[in-house]
């Protein structure tokens, strides 16, 4: 398993916000010491070339406006450079699946509620988005992208939307934040799951957005890994387990596709041993 991941990334922000530069400093040093054997790599910044295949260059001088974006989503001195080493880590995770490698982005911002034109959510560039997009002109004809954080990834259904060679499958929770992805259009397919859903139909739902991933035949697969989906996260209201996070790794590695994932959400005090769950079914028995 490839780590993408710049400790710098935890250079900004405060414990006092759910999404909080623990996030990250906490489950590097877990996967660290769990996984001695998995390599390490320290992205580089994207370049406008890359952010301008989703977002328009009026975006891109607004993240260095001094200006709070919204009440969730507040400017930060060099916001917009770590939003440019996040989504580089998305792009060469993608690259490295291409490559016949699995990779993960262990970075921070979160990027899936970014649209084209606007920072929320927490999330300022929309690196899974740019990260399919840019796979594509690496040579990925058909890419799939499957969203199983919380929360719709709304930025990405916004960019991603009409692309007949590009899928957008989305798992979370309705009603909750931002209000969208109540129903499918285009190539772009949600699945909704009201508050509080038992464990079974909500995995139910997973199965269903990943069988509709594997009928997209893709080239490549990009995951939106939020694991706020868990029961005991403080700021949504649903009830995935450790194994159920595993279970979702162990889909992506018997499907054999290739296949990179990059971190979104999850605010709970145990993200760095979801995010292992995850991790070590996807990598699979041979580490």
């Amino acid at each position: 398993m490839l780590i993408i991941h710049d400790p710098r990334c935890a250079d900004y922000g405060s414990s006092m916000r759910p999404e909080q530069p623990a996030r990250v400093t906490r489950s590097a040093a877990h996967l660290r010491a769990a996984h001695p054997g998995w390599e390490w790599r320290v992205p580089a910044a994207a370049p406008d070339d890359t952010l301008l295949l989703g977002h328009t260059p009026a975006h891109l001088k607004r993240l260095v406006r001094p200006v709070d974006f919204d009440e969730d989503t507040p400017f930060f001195p060099d916001i917009g450079n770590h939003a440019r080493r996040a989504v580089d880590a998305a792009c060469e995770a993608a690259a490295a699946a291409l490559a016949g490698q699995k990779a993960f982005s262990l970075m921070r911002p979160p990027g899936h509620h970014a649209t084209a034109n606007q920072a929320m959510g927490f999330c300022y560039l929309n690196q899974i988005a740019l990260a399919a997009l840019d796979a594509q002109r690496r040579g990925a004809a058909r890419v799939a992208v499957w969203d199983f954080d919380a929360h719709h990834g709304n930025g990405t259904e916004a960019i991603l939307h009409g692309r007949p060679d590009i899928l957008f499958a989305s798992v979370h929770q309705y009603p909750g934040y931002p209000g969208t992805g109540t129903a499918s259009f285009d190539n772009c397919r949600n699945w909704p799951v009201a508050p509080h859903t038992p464990r079974d139909r909500h995995m139910a739902d997973l199965a269903a957005s990943w069988r509709t991933v594997l009928d997209f035949r893709p080239d490549l697969i990009l995951v939106s890994a939020g694991f706020d989906a868990y029961a005991r996260d403080p700021i949504t209201q649903m009830t995935l387990e450790a194994e159920d996070f595993a279970a979702l790794g162990r889909w992506l590695h018997v499907a054999g596709i290739p296949a990179a994932a990059i971190l979104e959400g999850g605010y709970s005090d145990d993200l760095p041993q979801l995010i292992d769950a995850f991790l070590t079914a996807w990598a699979g028995p041979e580490t």
